[in-house]
């Protein structure tokens, strides 16, 4: 009966130790982000909840929000539309905001599906779409 308790008790301990190193490594790893898809356009801003308020809300410009996410298909189809979007209309600013890094502000804005873009005038939302749509839809939303 004790060999039986002593077993049960270092598997118990086993398993906690496990978790416990398991808990380490997930805090230690970095997100791969696939560089194809997160390709740096010098006319799209990286968004975070740091720099919202004054990238967005404070915006002189229209601003054209695109929630995503690294692994989302769709996203990556609606990529090179918003690139095209934001190289080809200085007018506007168009920002990205990747939810699984900011997942706060996909929150406080309702996002329920990705990809979702948000049209932000004067600091507040004027216009949304969710999935991949033209860039003639865009460009209607941002009018």
């Amino acid at each position: 009966m004790k060999n039986k308790i002593i077993v049960i008790v270092v598997s118990i301990l086993f398993i906690a130790g496990l978790f416990a190193i398991n808990g380490i490594l997930k805090k230690q790893e970095k997100p791969v982000e696939n560089k194809n898809f997160k390709e740096e356009t010098m006319n799209i801003l990286d968004v975070t909840s740091e720099n919202f308020e004054k990238e967005v809300l404070k915006s002189e410009k229209p601003v054209l929000v695109d929630f995503y996410a690294d692994w989302c298909g769709p996203c990556k189809m609606l990529s090179p539309i918003i690139d095209q979007v934001a190289a080809e209309n200085e007018d506007i600013k168009v920002c990205r905001i990747n939810i699984d890094n900011e997942e706060s502000l996909a929150v406080q804005y309702g996002i329920m599906s990705i990809p979702t873009l948000l049209v932000f005038k004067s600091g507040e939302v004027t216009n949304q779409t969710i999935g991949v749509v033209s860039k003639s839809e865009i460009l209607e939303m941002l009018k």
